[in-house]
């Protein structure tokens, strides 16, 4: 088996290193006398369409054997509340500084003490879907709540009879399975957005107070890529996929938040020019070792506000959030869709949307794409320097959307840095820094990099095609880079209507504010959070040195 989940009697003692108190809390709870085991997605179908306040759409779901759901199941939708995305604030990782490990402790056995008085399903699935890398997951999550437990068993791999195979050949690795407790309706007056709290080294977590749906799949991911960064991958919040060209493949991942572009660009197919293999458009991990990659989940939990009613992605949907329902001319209930009801609707999206889906591939990355949105950047850079491949990952600057619920008077519109496009590290950032320049820097994969704006460059919006159209040239080989002003090993690709200019000072000017951004975001790290995430001295020279190049 690749995790533990059952263990010797010798081996239950507090000097085994898999054993703490928020693990041996957190699974106790799953063995009470209150909680109904789901063993397989027909009987999670039928409780989510029979809660209260799910809809049952007329829309039929698609590949229903091959998913092994009842052959006229529907689409179900199930609305939130007030807050229709992922909380940030209410994350707390156990082992960090200034986290109160005594106190989440008790907060966490009471939470546990009132829950025991409410009825809880229990699911078990893979995280990981090749025996490369896979990890059992235990999800429990309380009666009122079925959509979301029939959408996270969706999400990620159930545990069918070919997949229970698979598992039992799969890697071994001397890590816990993972143990996720929900209860949307706790309350706490300390935690008015909510708790979402992590014992990322013992791989438990618990969600509480929250009831988005993307809580309970990014507390599952957060736990699975720190197992992952552990024992030897590179954990990846982005899309992969391969392009075939004759006898030739060209292996691309794009590192970007949700709504910069990241599914469109995976998902894209190009008007069928290239057969296309999608790995993922979220979620995967990179083998440090070859440079292999393994896809996490099957589905896709994809906004749906760029995909009207005809759109042909919308036969694959299989549960939807926060859309609304209306009726057709035929008076069957169906979807709206675009963002009508509110920000960030998501639905559910099975995996044959892509026709060519595969879940592992075993050839290195050809290209590392970092999405942006800076509007001092042309749509399209290449970066020569490994260093600085790795430093412009690092200080990756975008916009928050409506898939985050921002707690605070926060300016959506200002440009914020994430590093790696990954909110969700529970490790210090020097580390994935030392990952992603290890990729750069190998001689044998010859990764290349660059940055993609997505956003507006000198107030001219950059459009999808623009940015497919580049990927196109880059595969094809026929991009012609041209050097980007002064800066060293950075060069990008003219394209019509976004002319870049030094000799305009305005320009000019911004640029060097961008970057200086990004210097100061590099040496906040030294002081910031104790200095959890400082960083090599290294990369603040890298920075310093294009600033340099500037004046």
């Amino acid at each position: 088996m690749a995790t533990v989940g059952t263990y010797s009697h010798q081996d239950i003692n507090p000097d085994n290193h898999l054993f703490s108190s928020f693990k041996t809390m957190v699974e106790s709870v799953f063995y009470g006398n209150n909680v109904t085991s789901i063993k397989d997605l027909a009987t999670a179908y039928d409780l989510a369409k029979d809660v209260p306040g799910a809809v049952v759409t007329d829309m039929p779901v698609w590949h229903t054997e091959d998913l092994g759901l009842p052959k006229d199941a529907k689409v179900i939708v199930f609305n939130d509340g007030k807050v229709t995305g992922r909380t940030a604030a209410a994350r707390r990782v156990i082992g960090q500084p200034g986290i109160d490990r005594t106190y989440y402790e008790g907060i966490l056995r009471q939470a546990l003490y009132e829950g025991q008085y409410q009825q809880f399903y229990r699911g078990e699935v893979l995280v990981g879907l090749d025996p490369e890398f896979m990890v059992k997951g235990h999800l429990l999550l309380p009666a009122g709540y079925e959509t979301n437990f029939y959408s996270y068993l969706l999400n990620f791999q159930i545990l069918t009879n070919e997949f229970q195979k698979l598992y039992t050949t799969s890697v071994e690795y001397p890590e816990n399975d993972i143990y996720l407790y929900a209860d949307p309706d706790w309350r706490h007056s300390d935690f008015p957005h909510g708790l979402a709290l992590f014992d990322p080294e013992h791989n438990v977590a618990a969600v509480l107070g929250l009831n988005y749906f993307g809580e309970l799949k990014k507390a599952t991911l957060t736990l699975a890529w720190a197992t992952a960064h552990r024992n030897g991958f590179v954990a990846c919040h982005g899309g992969m996929k391969q392009y075939h060209k004759g006898n030739n493949k060209f292996t691309m991942a794009a590192f970007g938040l949700s709504g910069s572009g990241k599914s469109t660009i995976t998902l894209a197919k190009h008007g069928d020019k290239y057969q296309v293999d999608v790995l993922h458009d979220d979620a995967f991990v990179i083998n440090k070792e070859h440079g292999s990659t393994t896809a996490l989940e099957p589905a896709y939990f994809d906004k749906t506000q760029d995909y009207p009613l005809d759109d042909d992605a919308v036969k694959y949907f299989l549960t939807c959030q926060n859309v609304g329902v209306t009726l057709d001319k035929d008076n069957n209930k169906v979807i709206v869709t675009q963002d009508i009801r509110n920000g960030n609707g998501r639905t559910v999206k099975s995996r044959y949307v892509t026709p060519n889906r595969v879940d592992h591939l075993k050839e290195a990355v050809d290209a590392i794409f970092w999405i942006m949105k800076d509007d001092s950047l042309p749509p399209v850079i290449k970066i020569d320097d490994p260093a600085l491949a790795a430093v412009f990952g690092l200080t990756l600057a975008t916009k928050r959307t409506t898939a985050e619920n921002v707690v605070g008077n926060v300016d959506l519109d200002k440009l914020v840095i994430e590093p790696f496009a990954n909110p969700f590290r529970c490790y210090p950032l020097g580390q994935d820094y030392a990952d992603f320049r290890a990729i750069f820097s190998n001689e044998k994969t010859h990764t290349a990099c660059y940055i993609l704006n997505t956003g507006f460059y000198k107030g001219n919006k950059v459009k999808p095609q623009d940015t497919l159209g580049a990927i196109e040239k880059i595969v094809d080989g026929t991009a012609e880079f041209i050097p980007f002003g002064p800066l060293e090993n950075m060069s990008y690709l003219p394209i019509e209507g976004f002319e870049v200019d030094f000799a305009d000072a305005t320009y000019l000017t911004q640029l060097k504010v961008r970057m200086q951004g990004r210097l100061d975001f590099i040496l906040a790290q030294k002081e910031e959070n104790e200095g959890y995430n400082a960083l090599p001295d290294e990369v603040a020279k890298v920075m310093e040195k294009i600033i340099e190049q500037l004046v």
